[in-house]
């Protein structure tokens, strides 16, 4: 056996770990189902024109790449003016044309009675839409924001 310093014993088993499923043993770079493609190539955008939509798998990307908060929006200050500069801080609206996540739940402050709504999948944020994602909001704002204050 090699020997090893604990730093380079450490550093291997994250290699290792990031090619492998330890639940499976399957390595990592095999394709999900959903990726397969199950059409001809030159049918495929015919046949399954948002192949993965709603679909919850691979890299997210940065989340708040795909939002501002409530407080750089001027007109959200006339919309939520009982709220604190600190608390419109801590609410991102979703830019549009931003998808929505499957199973998730958000509320669209451009209602007159914002309520809680979840996504089944395939939806993409409108032009008039000032949506809010319950995950990234803590709860006493959350419940602030939806008028069931505690």
């Amino acid at each position: 056996m090699q020997n090893l310093t604990p730093s380079r014993h450490h550093a291997r088993l994250l290699r290792h770990n990031r090619r492998m499923d330890t639940r499976s043993g399957k390595n990592q770079s095999d394709p999900k189902p959903q990726r397969e493609e199950k059409h001809p190539r030159e049918r495929e955008q015919d046949l399954n024109p948002a192949h993965m939509a709603g679909q919850n798998i691979g890299p997210t990307g940065d989340k708040a790449a795909n939002s501002v908060t409530a407080y750089e929006m001027k007109a959200m200050h006339r919309f939520l003016a009982g709220y604190t500069d600190d608390e419109l801080k801590q609410i991102p609206v979703l830019a549009e044309g931003t998808r929505l996540q499957q199973g998730a739940i958000y509320i669209d402050l451009a209602e007159q009675h914002p309520t809680e709504f979840k996504v089944n999948g395939g939806v993409t944020i409108g032009r008039e839409q000032l949506i809010v994602p319950k995950d990234r909001v803590p709860y006493p704002l959350w419940n602030k924001l939806i008028g069931e204050e505690k």
